[in-house]
């Protein structure tokens, strides 16, 4: 069983923190993109058009403010050579971990949405 299936949502003290950085369609499981962002890591696979989805591992420090920063970093098929990292706000990451869930819902596959990664190779 994959990790996001065994998530249990943050209370919702901590969710109403972060509750007004948040998009009020992403408020409804945002109780469980805190819980993901509170593990510190995501291992899932990066959907390629057209061939084999390729593994990564995602791993954060953790934060306690939404606006605090958080330094993430993330590695491709278990290789130093293809590992990337970014920083940005808490909150932010926390936006993305929502969208990880929903996509995980929906496809059954951990992944980020392109927006991450456009995001995390300065493609904006």
């Amino acid at each position: 069983m994959n990790p996001l299936d065994q998530l249990q949502p943050a209370n919702p003290k901590e969710a109403n923190i972060f509750s007004p950085y948040m998009n009020a369609s992403k408020r409804a499981i945002l109780p469980l993109g805190i819980a993901l962002y509170r593990k510190g890591k995501l291992e899932g696979q990066r959907g390629i058009e057209g061939g084999d989805n390729v593994p990564f591992l995602a791993t954060w420090n953790i934060a306690n403010l939404p606006a605090d920063l958080s330094r993430c970093t993330v590695m491709f098929e278990n290789s130093p050579d293809l590992s990337y990292e970014i920083s940005m706000t808490t909150f932010e990451l926390v936006d993305h971990l929502i969208d990880v869930i929903s996509n995980y819902k929906k496809y059954r596959v951990a992944d980020f949405s392109k927006p991450f990664y456009r995001k995390l190779l300065r493609l904006e």
